[in-house]
């Protein structure tokens, strides 16, 4: 019995510990990402409008942060006027498949 217990234990430890994927398909991010990677695909990449900042590198990022980001540019929550404008042209699914195609897609230490 305690064999079995041990077991059981082990595998529900293990399933909890297992990556879990974005609800998004990383395949189709790839496709709707044209118009992210003129920013965030150039490693050091500074904008000039509206401020000069550093724009962040994607890849790696996590999928549920990506997807909240997206809602809070496309809601006005957050107000960088060219993310409102870009989410506010994306549905759910397009959100959910960026997010995985960028949470899947790390290539190196963000800038």
């Amino acid at each position: 019995m305690r064999t079995i217990t041990m077991s059981l234990c082990a595998s529900v430890l293990m399933g909890l510990a297992a990556p879990t994927q974005a609800a998004g398909d990383p395949k189709a991010g790839q496709v709707k990402t044209s118009m992210c990677a003129g920013c965030h695909g150039i490693p050091g990449w500074r904008t000039a409008y509206p401020s000069v900042y550093s724009v962040p590198k994607l890849g790696g990022q996590h999928a549920d942060y990506i997807v909240a980001a997206l809602k809070a540019y496309k809601s006005g929550e957050r107000s960088h006027p060219s993310m409102v404008g870009i989410a506010g042209s994306l549905s759910e699914q397009d959100m959910q498949d960026i997010a995985a195609y960028y949470a899947s897609s790390y290539n190196g230490p963000a800038d």
